[in-house]
């Protein structure tokens, strides 16, 4: 009897030395894994900004899916200055300009026609991929992205592109508590409980929410 009440006293401990343990690292835990994915998903989706940006001085307006974006940065060339030597003091003291020194051939400014994806993204990066977010193992989630015109405060009509994945998505296989108090706060705060880019119901000039 005795015997059996001393294992049953070290499970007891043993199982509260574990809880007390989980109580304090599972917190840890899951902010250090949150604190991961959100930093490759910001880089996402800075990416995505970024592209979203010049799709937009090249048509006038946003792409309206990433089917439309990957075939602008594949396809599409923008232009890039190549710049060869810089003006000495000696030639800005004598009042030259840049233009005359390209004329006399004594600095070289020319413009060549490259790749969007090249120009913007790097020529190894995988346009294929950039719709789905990172860093979250399991299925593949995609980004919702969409777009809208907005009237600005002088009546302009101003082009606006969001682009977003919430919290419930991205940190599914997490602790769902953990994860409920995220929602839960950024609900009660009128925020957007996830990561995002953009908007759809103010002109934000294309800022992230963690910004």
């Amino acid at each position: 009897m005795k015997v059996t009440l001393k294992i049953l006293l070290v499970a007891a401990v043993a199982l509260l030395a574990y809880m007390c343990y989980e109580s304090i690292m599972g917190p840890i835990t899951y902010d250090n894994e949150k604190g991961a994915r959100d930093s490759a998903i910001i880089a996402r989706l800075i990416e995505i900004r970024k592209a979203q940006i010049e799709y937009k001085n090249v048509h006038k307006t946003h792409a309206g899916s990433f089917d439309d974006l990957e075939k602008f940065l594949n396809t599409e060339k923008l232009p890039f200055l190549i710049k060869e030597g810089v003006l000495t003091d000696e030639q800005l003291e004598k009042g030259m300009t840049e233009k005359e020194a390209v004329k006399q051939g004594l600095i070289r400014r020319d413009t060549m026609w490259v790749l969007a994806k090249d120009t913007l993204l790097g020529a190894s990066y995988d346009v294929a991929n950039m719709r789905y977010v990172p860093g979250v193992p399991g299925e593949k989630i995609t980004f919702k992205m969409d777009t809208a015109t907005l009237k600005s405060g002088s009546g302009y009509d101003i082009k606006v592109f969001v682009c977003e994945v919430p919290y419930a998505s991205y940190l599914r296989d997490m602790d769902p508590q953990l994860t409920y108090n995220l929602i839960d706060k950024a609900t009660k705060q009128s925020k957007f409980p996830g990561l995002r880019v953009g908007s759809l119901e103010e002109i934000n000039n294309n800022a992230g929410n963690w910004e």
